[in-house]
């Protein structure tokens, strides 16, 4: 039976060009308009929805399409219809589609080995789509509203300018067409081209000021090496900064929907790759701040000292899920504690001391959340709950409505303390003193305290003991109750210093057990709880970052040997999906001589998933 509501579209099988914050969504061969996902994008907009080439009296047969970098598409078609009767083929077409920020242009060169001249006809097919991306998210049609201005396209704010040198331009309700009637001289070519300048005066986000790529670190293993190689380029394009100030950039979350500033994504980013980059760990930190929570507001859940969930350019709205987002929302819970980790890694990692200190009255406000406002219910522990009612349900990294469930399948009761959140909290806590102390500044000591109280206390009512082990919760629900599932959390617990070395060394056992160890990474959630199912978001998929934050807490806690089978499965992971790892993949059990199992809405490149192959590099050394 077909479902009649509205799909999510799937990526999966989808080819992508980018640099941030425009991209450009096709299938294999190179054509844009046959699946839902296709388009060209910039910002929150897609702006073309479909471009087809036609070469008259000819099909187009494609027999090669690569990506040689994030940026750049590479496609090569034969036209066999006009060829003459030999075997080989002697006519050709190659596309060059090249994307930077802001601009699409698209090279065609038609080659022939004939022995005279040959006379074509090609036309380029522009449609107009200017459909938000929350729409499309939610796999509902565009509107398609637009007006033609010589040559600019326009649908109120966004636009683009179209330049087609030598083509014969015309419009109609179907969209835009060029045309070229060209001629190929004998065993020569041809060559044309088109471009789009495309703009959207809402946008809240900018390419960034050029900057020098960071070089991805050298590894031994010749797999890695690539992983490393595509990762770096990825994370260049994934660059974005705020118009103001292009100086400081951070990386956007990941295509095609979060192509924008989120708190947690980007620091978590920053900080999988700051031992290659200090430079936008740095500049993060200081975007963030200048967008740090300095009142109380339900209704975008900002708070004094919080750090902000995501940046739009208007209200987030996705229908099939009942979230309506502000333009500006900080309904994150631990975004706060991991920018202070944030700021502590890179002051070790050779901050200048100046910097630091100008991000100091950042730092004081965000301790101050953590141990003054992020307890909401007052019920001892750092903790979430959505007031509004149409925001987000579940505000740590599992996000999705279902993550947080009991080993039994039901899932908790909000108000929720998140296991991880905790560990992040006494992480920020304890070495946010040690900065202090640096700094020659006050207020070490209570920090220091309230980081003991919190590790007396977690230990205290976070262990759980099932047929699976004993092991911490996910998290506390609203009557204080452990939620027993085993889930991929405890990984972020390792190295923080929450957990005695003991008790990390347990976890880590745990995590490379059959049923939390997939082969190609760690489960979301057990085979054993209820709920698991290889195909589930939160709920026993492989999130790359995920396994990654876990190698980078076992480096940090020692467990070296953990840390490099782990990171050894995620090379695996990355080899099976041509390097390019996406944001996450099927949690079914690796096969020998197989291949992982796509998560078929997963995005990629994603920023995180980019950055884990940075600390598996440093696993594997």
């Amino acid at each position: 039976m077909t479902s009649a509501l509205p799909l999510q579209p799937l990526l999966d099988a989808a080819v992508i060009v980018l640099e941030a914050p425009t991209q450009v969504w096709s299938d294999a061969r190179g054509r844009i308009g046959g699946e839902p996902i296709h388009g060209v994008y910039h910002g929150d907009v897609r702006h073309l929805r479909a471009v087809e080439v036609v070469v008259e009296g000819t099909a187009l047969e494609s027999i090669g399409c690569s990506s040689p970098d994030p940026r750049r598409l590479l496609l090569s078609d034969l036209l066999r219809g006009i060829d003459d009767a030999a075997a080989d083929p002697k006519v050709r077409l190659d596309r060059d589609r090249r994307v930077s920020a802001g601009r699409l242009t698209e090279s065609l060169r038609v080659a022939s080995h004939l022995d005279a001249a040959l006379s074509l006809s090609l036309s380029v097919r522009l449609v107009p789509d200017f459909a938000p991306m929350q729409r499309i998210k939610a796999g509902l049609a565009g509107e398609a509203r637009w007006r033609w201005e010589g040559r600019t396209c326009r649908s109120g704010e966004a636009s683009f300018e179209l330049e087609a040198p030598g083509a014969d331009v015309t419009v109609d309700d179907e969209g835009i067409l060029l045309r070229w009637e060209a001629t190929v001289p004998r065993r020569g070519d041809v060559e044309l081209a088109w471009s789009i300048r495309l703009a959207d005066t809402t946008l809240v986000v900018a390419p960034p000021a050029p900057a020098p790529r960071a070089l991805p670190p050298s590894a031994s293993d010749p797999r890695c090496a690539r992983w490393l190689e595509r990762a770096s380029a990825d994370l260049d394009a994934l660059r974005l900064a705020l118009p103001d100030r292009p100086g400081d950039a951070f990386y956007a979350a990941g295509a095609p929907w979060f192509f924008t500033l989120f708190g947690r994504d980007s620091i978590w980013a920053a900080r999988l790759a700051l031992t290659e980059d200090t430079r936008m760990a740095a500049s993060t930190l200081r975007v963030l701040a200048r967008l740090q929570g300095t009142k109380t507001d339900p209704a975008t859940a900002e708070a004094p000292g919080k750090i902000l969930h995501e940046l739009r350019s208007g209200e987030l709205s996705l229908p099939g899920e009942g979230v309506h987002l502000p333009p500006l929302y900080y309904g994150t819970v631990d975004a706060t504690p991991l920018w202070v980790c944030l700021l502590a890694d890179a002051h070790a990692a050779g901050l200048p001391e100046a910097e630091v200190r100008e991000l100091l009255p950042h730092l004081r406000a965000a301790l101050a959340w953590m141990t003054e406002h992020g307890d909401g219910s007052g019920g001892g522990f750092i903790d979430y709950l959505d007031t509004t009612g149409h925001g987000l349900a579940n505000q740590g990294w599992k996000d999705s409505g279902d993550s947080i469930q009991w080993r039994d399948g039901r899932l908790a009761d909000g108000p929720i303390a998140l296991s991880e959140v905790q560990a992040y909290a006494y992480e920020a806590a304890t070495r946010g003193a040690a900065l202090l102390d640096a700094l020659g500044e006050p207020g070490a000591a209570p920090l220091r305290a309230w980081a003991a109280d919190l590790r007396a206390r977690f230990r205290a009512a976070y262990w759980v003991e099932t047929a699976e082990g004993r092991y911490p919760a996910i998290a506390l629900d609203a009557h204080g109750a452990a939620v027993d599932s085993l889930s991929s959390n405890i990984g972020h617990l390792i190295g923080t210093g929450l957990l005695d070395p003991d008790e990390e060394r347990a976890c880590a056992a745990l995590l490379t057990a059959p049923s939390m160890s997939s082969g190609y990474g760690i489960r979301t959630l057990s085979t054993g709880a209820a709920g698991f199912w290889p195909l589930s978001y939160h709920g026993g998929s492989v999130w790359t970052h995920d396994t990654a934050i876990a190698v980078h807490g076992l480096l940090r806690a020692g467990l070296v040997e953990d840390a490099r089978r782990i990171a050894e499965q995620l090379v695996d992971l990355a080899e099976g999906f041509d390097y390019r790892v996406p944001e996450l993949h099927a949690g079914d059990e690796r096969v020998p001589g197989g291949r992982p199992l796509a998560y078929p809405a997963a995005c990629r490149p994603q920023a995180w998933s980019a950055a884990a192959a940075i600390v598996c590099a440093r696993a594997l050394a």
